[in-house]
């Protein structure tokens, strides 16, 4: 998609509109608050609210300014904080903000004083299955000058609505997120038989995210001798680094395990892998999952959160049983069988992801709510 880095006030679609996230890390969550600002970007005045020093800024900022996206940064230590208050509040007065998208939940003690007798459509994006109630007095108050709450599945959905207070104007609405890496093209179907086996895990290396279930799955084919390689692509959490590298060093096969860092591109990786395993153990949707759906990788998750809602949609992957390692060893060896003599990609997933996952959809179900 063109983005527009000039706007005309006689060309806007929706009224001011910020989004904000106030988290210092790199994950999901981050990359899609920026991916959101960029594709709005072409259709209203967007400000885009970080945390001073945080992962947002280091790696989007330019880009940012570079699209015409107002940048504005908070520096804060604490969740509730008059600097969050009182700083997000100056710019929403200053720059005649009517939307906010919120990235988040920690904050929004202090962003309800901020939004305080302001007229703002308030719309909060969710990605992540919450556990614990938050129906309480106080959370019911911060809560209640919510418009929506957008859920990226119908699996969070149902978690926010359990979950979450609604205000009396409150409504829900379950958006998917566009792909960031949707394939032009993918490269030819064929089988694997023959040759080394290459296996894909997308995410922040941190814990419920499967790596070391993934990793030890592999044992299943070091045992057969079947030639492979898997790519862990991903930063390394610090506070699960000890225990990730301690577990790496200690298993035969661990030269077949490469560890890539953090890719500001991964389709490289995805072009050519063959089999996307991703054992987590609480996503709400994944995006990397999705995008190695729409490259045609053999894929492989546990039968939790919202991953049979994908193949309701009717994506062809594997689930195994959820956080049961002898479960996912089977189906991942049953995989490894089935694409040496199956062609991959996986077209079908192909064709149905750039259906589903389009950045026009995703815009015109955001335009639709937004002032």
């Amino acid at each position: 998609m063109t983005i527009n880095k000039q706007i005309k006030n006689e060309e806007l679609i929706v009224s001011n509109t910020a989004i904000i996230c106030l988290s210092p890390t790199n994950g999901g969550m981050e990359m899609d608050s920026f991916q959101l600002a960029k594709m709005l970007s072409a259709y209203t005045n967007i400000t885009m609210i970080a945390k001073t020093k945080s992962a947002i800024e280091t790696k989007h900022k330019d880009e940012a300014l570079s699209l015409g996206i107002n940048f504005e940064t908070i520096s804060f230590s604490k969740n509730v904080s008059f600097s969050i208050i009182f700083g997000v509040r100056k710019i929403i007065k200053e720059n005649n903000i009517k939307n906010v998208v919120f990235f988040g939940a920690s904050e929004l003690k202090s962003l309800y004083f901020s939004f305080f007798n302001l007229d703002i459509n308030l719309l909060i994006k969710h990605g992540t299955t919450k556990s614990s109630s938050k129906k309480d007095f106080i959370h019911k108050l911060i809560y209640s000058n919510v418009n929506y709450h957008i859920a990226i599945c119908e699996h969070i959905a149902r978690n926010v609505k359990e979950i979450i207070p609604f205000g009396k104007n409150t409504q829900l609405k379950t958006i998917y997120s566009s792909l960031r890496n949707m394939p032009e093209n993918i490269r030819k179907p064929k089988k694997c038989s023959g040759r080394q086996i290459v296996l894909l895990h997308v995410a922040r290396i941190a814990d419920g995210k499967g790596q070391i279930d993934a990793i030890k799955a592999c044992n299943i084919l070091y045992e057969q001798n079947i030639d492979f390689i898997f790519y862990l692509i991903g930063d390394i959490d610090p506070n699960y680094e000890k225990e990730f590298t301690n577990f790496i060093k200690d298993i035969p096969y661990k030269n077949s395990i490469k560890l890539e860092g953090f890719k500001t591109s991964v389709d490289e990786y995805y072009r050519k892998s063959d089999i996307f395993i991703f054992p987590s153990k609480g996503e709400g949707l994944s995006n990397s999952f999705i995008e190695a759906l729409s490259y045609g990788l053999a894929c492989i998750s546990y039968d939790n959160t919202s991953f049979p809602e994908l193949q309701d949609l009717g994506f062809n992957f594997q689930l195994a049983d959820n956080q049961d390692i002898e479960s996912l060893t089977k189906t991942l060896k049953t995989t490894v069988e089935y694409i040496e003599n199956n062609e991959i990609p996986l077209v079908e997933n192909t064709n149905l992801a750039k259906r589903l996952f389009t950045t026009e959809r995703e815009i015109a179900d955001f335009i639709e709510i937004l002032r």
